[in-house]
């Protein structure tokens, strides 16, 4: 090791101005055993720099290498592992914390302990070392001289105390004392042992002067010892009356004593009488309720705005004291079980009282609301509750303390509420629908209305005393409510009869204003509908104090099922029932059991309009999905939201239905054999459906559906007016597919339906093309005998026959073609042309107007043959001078005279 320092020291740090210390032999901790040195070094120059170096042997030879140095001012930890057994482990902590392992803990110990006077000599900021006793810091340096060999020792721990003692410095006082010596001896350079014998003498006179003085001093000792046997005499006489003292005052002790103890039980007493005045206090102001309170709850009036207000207050006051959170040991006393007796009796007393008013109440004013339906019998419009609702939100307050403290009386008037409104609504909404189909089928009697059967006072009275009951619920039988909605369902139900079989008709015999006047009427029940199920709605969420959003998304699946069989119930303490699983759900099935009537009657209406008019569903279909889109808006799991989504689901299966009968009834047609055709029924009804979809569907949020259904029709009418054209007998195929596909290709270009494009443009392109086919063949009948003769011609040149030599077969020489031209005279084929021009005015129809298209294009097509006939003159008969015997402008001549004269 010893060889190791001076190397490095040689190598490495001589050439750097340093000087090691001490040194390590370590490796890193968990890694594959690669030796390297820690070193401990301070600068030769000032200010002193002491810095740990990591020193390692070169891969490609003997020699070592610096590579890595730490300041010891960034050492903030020195971890030792373990302070009491030997370990060689140990963590320096500069920027990150590294882990090393020594080849010996006597090593260790040593390079820790060179550190600790490093940093205890040059360092302000002390280094924390952990794991490292006090005591082996510092008697480090003597271990290590007894365990490592006396050569090792010398040169290693000997070195580190020389290293660190030749640099202390001099303070003022003694750099001052060896200059005053120096100049006083002046020849100690010169001669040095002369100097000594100075030095010598002086050091003897001083030991000299120290003896006498030590002598001196004895006598002075000998005096203080005497002064403090002296003071010994004086403190043992205190302690003498001392004890004389103490024992006066133990009496006073056991007196005081006897006054402290009685002070405690007074103080204890106090204390005592405190929390028992505390506690009687607590129990006066939380559980004592003011008389006023006790004779509203007993006799306040529930009819009054003041006698309500008044009742809810007691009310309040009456929970708050029931409700009061008593402390440990009150419900034991006597008077505490008495008071609470007493609130319980009576919160009972009060809610019997306020469930059986609330019932009159529901039977009056529904009495009431009911007497006023004759007046809405004969307009379409539902009677506003709007009243009904006022007075009783009043008692809102009421239900809520009605419901957090007795859930039972609170249900059954819940389900009272449901039950009367339930057929109160039902003979409101039966009688609107009514109203509403009349004036859809127009069929209604002078003097003919829809009024409510009157109620008798001892009806009311009887309903009055079966709702209530002897406890305040609704426990009696409704006999005479349910007489009274089977008579006035069954007189509707056989009005509504004679309504549809009145209003069974066809489409054509209705023009705009009727398709006109059903969407107003269907949009007025809509409208009338949705105000009044979002008035009720709110109304009960308000009086009944639920929730309108709270609660877990989704309802149960037989709803109405649950409502009928009482099953309303939702998560409340003291027991309440758990089965409705939110106040969201609870609105939604009060809602279906009040307004069961609406789905059915929504469905009998639409029904109606659909016998009326298939194409109604349109005007349906774009309402009902307006109103949906609205609902959802506001809530879309609402029993709004689902009812019209229901309602647009059949809205919907009859508007795939209205296709697809018009795709059957195209299917279906059948054509006159003796008749031309013209255009086709369906095609004309494609027309009007399409300009009444267009108009209807203008901005509505169902275009998907309108657009689905066009691509349907489009196509199956494509197919219709193909079977025709090729069944039809008395009309050319061409001209069955070139006038209608004329006619929807203009209807596709009117209307802009931007989902047809392509259809349109197949469209023209069958047009154009049975055009061009029509005319071709229509042609050929004019000029037969020159179209067979230039026919035969093509065909010698198509064998391979050169043009110039055809006039020398003899079936198609100059003579023939003289022949066959001497045939058609001008006036020859002027009666042709006329006769073409008869011929395909009766092919084609009037009210397509596409005869003087057709006659122009006949014109062109007759001027490209005569073209085309003399350049085959010019090729084959070259000098012949052969030519037809009418010209270019006499065909125009003739076109033009024939079509003037028809």
């Amino acid at each position: 090791m010893t060889a190791i320092k001076h190397a490095l020291q040689r190598d490495i740090f001589t050439p750097n101005d340093e000087r090691l210390l001490s040194i390590v032999n370590v490796c890193k901790a968990g890694k594959k055993k690669r030796n390297c040195f820690l070193c401990a070094t301070v600068t030769t120059e000032r200010p002193v720099q002491v810095n740990v170096v990591k020193v390692k042997k070169s891969d490609k030879g003997d020699f070592y290498k610096r590579q890595t140095a730490w300041a010891l001012r960034d050492l903030a930890v020195v971890d030792a592992k373990d302070a009491v057994k030997e370990n060689p482990e140990f963590d320096l902590h500069f920027d990150k914390v590294y882990k090393w392992v020594a080849s010996s803990t006597v090593e260790k110990n040593t390079f820790i302990s060179c550190i600790w006077k490093l940093n205890q000599r040059y360092l302000r900021k002390k280094i924390d070392f952990t794991n490292v006793s006090s005591q082996l810091l510092e008697e480090l340096p003597k271990v290590a001289e007894e365990s490592v060999p006396s050569g090792e020792n010398q040169s290693v721990a000997g070195g580190d105390e020389e290293a660190v003692d030749e640099y202390q410095e001099l303070n003022a006082r003694e750099e001052q004392d060896i200059e005053i010596m120096m100049e006083g001896c002046e020849y100690a350079i010169s001669n040095a042992e002369a100097f000594a014998e100075k030095l010598s003498r002086e050091l003897q006179v001083l030991d000299g002067a120290n003896i006498q003085s030590i002598m001196a001093s004895e006598k002075q000792v000998n005096i203080l010892m005497k002064l403090l046997d002296e003071a010994l005499k004086e403190v043992d006489q205190i302690e003498i009356k001392l004890s004389s003292y103490e024992e006066m005052l133990q009496s006073v002790k056991e007196q005081m004593d006897q006054i402290s103890e009685s002070n405690h039980l007074i103080h204890l007493s106090n204390t005592n009488n405190v929390k028992l005045l505390s506690e009687i206090e607590f129990l006066v102001n939380h559980m004592d309720l003011a008389k006023g309170h006790i004779k509203a709850l007993q006799e306040g009036d529930l009819t009054s705005s003041r006698g309500i207000e008044a009742c809810t207050n007691a009310a309040d006051a009456l929970l708050q004291c029931m409700n009061v959170a008593l402390r440990p040991g009150h419900d034991m006393l006597h008077a505490v079980k008495q008071q609470q007796q007493r609130f319980s009796d009576l919160r009972e007393q009060f809610a019997r009282r306020l469930a059986s008013h609330l019932n009159s109440v529901f039977v009056q004013q529904g009495h009431d609301q009911s007497s006023t339906l004759a007046q809405h019998s004969v307009e379409l419009t539902l009677p506003n509750h709007h009243p009904f609702h006022r007075d009783l939100l009043r008692y809102a307050k009421l239900m809520e303390w009605l419901k957090n403290t007795d859930y039972g009386k609170y249900e059954g008037l819940t389900k009272n509420y449901m039950d009367y409104l339930s057929r109160l609504y039902e003979r409101e909404i039966k009688d609107f629908f009514e109203v509403a189909k009349i004036k859809m089928t127009g069929t209604t009697k002078e003097g003919k209305k829809f009024a409510t059967l009157p109620r008798k006072e001892s009806a009311v009275k009887q309903e009055t005393e079966s709702l209530h009951g002897s406890s305040g619920k609704l426990t009696g039988s409704t006999s005479s409510l349910n007489k009274l909605s089977v008579q006035s369902s069954g007189n509707r139900r056989s009005q509504s009869s004679s309504l549809l079989d009145m209003g069974n008709m066809s489409a054509s015999d209705l023009d705009v204003a009727d398709r006109t006047k059903f969407d107003k009427i269907f949009e007025q029940v809509l409208s009338e509908l949705e105000p009044l199920c979002l008035a009720e709605q709110d109304f009960i969420s308000k009086f009944f104090k639920l929730q309108q959003h709270q609660g877990i998304p989704g309802s149960t699946t037989n709803e109405a099922e649950e409502m009928d069989g009482g099953n309303l119930s939702r998560s409340y303490p003291s027991g309440v029932p758990q089965t409705i699983s939110s106040e969201k759900d609870m609105i939604r099935q009060m809602m279906t059991k009040i307004f069961r009537c609406i789905e059915p009657e929504l469905n009998n209406l639409i029904a109606l309009g659909d016998k009326i008019d298939s194409f109604n569903s349109l005007y349906m279909l774009v309402k009902m999905s307006h109103h949906v889109w609205t609902a959802q808006n506001v809530d879309p799991a609402s029993f709004l939201s689902t009812t019209l989504g229901n309602v647009l689901v059949t809205v919907k299966r009859n508007f795939d239905k209205c296709i697809s009968n018009q795709m059957k009834q195209m299917d279906e047609v059948k054509i006159s054999k003796k008749s031309k055709v013209g255009i086709l029924p369906f095609v004309a009804e494609f027309e009007e459906f399409a300009a009444l979809a267009e108009s209807i569907f203008k901005n509505a949020e169902r275009r998907g559906d309108l657009d689905k259904a066009y691509i349907k029709l489009i196509r199956a009418v494509f197919v219709s007016v193909e079977k025709v054209a090729n069944e039809s007998q008395k009309t050319p195929r061409d001209v069955v597919m070139m006038e209608n596909f004329h006619h929807i290709f203009a209807t596709l270009s009117r209307l802009k339906i931007s989902c047809l494009e392509a259809e349109k443009k197949e469209a023209k392109q069958k047009y154009t093309d049975h055009l061009q086919s029509y005319v071709i063949y229509s042609l050929g009948q004019p000029l037969e005998k020159l179209n067979h003769f230039f026919e035969g011609v093509e065909a010698r040149v198509a064998q391979g026959i050169r043009e110039e030599e055809v006039s020398y077969q003899l079936a198609f020489n100059k003579q023939e073609l003289r022949k066959v031209i001497k045939e058609y005279p001008g006036k020859e084929v002027k009666k042709g042309l006329d006769n073409l021009y008869k011929k395909v005015d009766k092919h084609l129809c009037e009210e397509e107007n596409l005869l003087q298209v057709v006659w122009h294009s006949m014109q062109d097509e007759f001027i490209r043959q005569y073209k085309h006939f003399e350049g085959l003159i010019a090729r084959c008969y070259p000098g012949s001078g052969i030519t037809m015997e009418f010209t270019i402008q006499d065909i125009l001549d003739y076109c033009s005279s024939i079509a003037q004269s028809h």
